[in-house]
């Protein structure tokens, strides 16, 4: 398949290049190729690429920023991903898109009062402008019609770029006591596990597409999932898990610094955070059959990448 990859600069975008390219033709589009700042331009652009897939890894991720910058990360996070989706319906292209796990609340209960997974079918509820720029964005994809996955997932980290695994090692070298919050729960993901995870899913869509069972495969699973590692955490213990990892793996310079949990309200920031980012996996089981990696499983694949 001949597929087109936006926000390739970004950790997702890396990962999603570098394990799709030994099986398809990718079309590795950065700024100066698709800007998606610019949503004008990018119908005439897909035309021109006429690719069989689009991937939209790209995305405005300043969550704090986003609140003193909000017609920037809706360009981005909206009105470009309206365009990248209109494109897809006039041309038939489907397209694959990421959001996150910040499109809700974050106070999801069971009926003993303890935090509940997501189901992607639990209304949206943002707490900050990136998290309503990604509701938003999302539904522009439901309302164009076209063919589409939406995959949401959450704490996204990877041995690219800038994010907290590679955060917290850089402040483990340097710092003898780190405070870190831990009252808020969800699954670090690994964006090789992501990028893993859409391949397997590109594949069945790619049998599907040389059959007569296309309309059907699409029928069938067009739709938005919850693709996260499984398993949850607080920020606290996924550091405490990296820092013991790193040392292992002899990434650690010192003995490691001291660490220690605090409330978030204790960090405040520009943007409110959900305090449940747990997302529930099965819809994704069911509908393609994949195995999702338990978190801790994949933060050491990643360390063992980076040592």
């Amino acid at each position: 398949m001949k597929i087109l990859i936006t926000g390739v600069s970004g950790q997702l975008g890396r990962c999603l290049v570098e394990r799709l390219g030994n099986e398809h033709q990718i079309i590795a589009a950065d700024r100066t190729m698709l800007d998606l700042s610019k949503p004008d331009t990018i119908v005439t652009t897909i035309r021109q690429i006429a690719p069989d897939l689009i991937i939209n890894p790209a995305a405005y991720t300043a969550v704090d920023k986003a609140e003193s910058e909000p017609e920037l990360a809706a360009a981005v996070n909206t009105h470009a991903v309206a365009a990248l989706a209109e494109a897809a319906k006039t041309l038939n292209i489907p397209l694959i898109h990421y959001s996150t796990d910040y499109v809700y609340a974050g106070n999801k209960k069971d009926t003993n009062g303890q935090l509940a997974a997501y189901t992607e079918s639990d209304p949206v509820a943002p707490l900050n402008v990136y998290g309503q720029t990604k509701a938003d964005g999302e539904q522009a994809i439901r309302n164009t019609g076209c063919r589409h996955l939406i995959f949401r997932t959450s704490w996204v980290y990877s041995p690219y770029g800038k994010n907290f695994l590679l955060t917290m090692l850089k402040l483990a070298n340097e710092r003898e006591q780190l405070n870190i919050v831990n009252d808020q729960f969800g699954a670090p993901t690994s964006a090789i596990t992501i990028a893993d995870i859409t391949a397997q899913i590109i594949a069945q869509m790619s049998s599907a597409r040389d059959t007569a069972c296309a309309e059907n495969w699409w029928k069938m699973h067009q739709g938005t999932y919850h693709l996260v590692n499984a398993g949850t955490t607080n920020w606290c213990d996924f550091t405490r898990a990296i820092v013991q990892e790193a040392q292992q793996a002899g990434l650690l310079k010192t003995p490691g610094p001291a660490i220690s949990g605090i409330p978030a309200v204790s960090y405040p920031t520009p943007a409110k955070r959900p305090e449940n980012s747990m997302l529930d996996l099965n819809k994704l089981k069911l509908a393609f059959g994949v195995s999702v990696p338990e978190w801790r499983e994949s933060m050491q694949e990643c360390i063992r990448y980076l040592k």
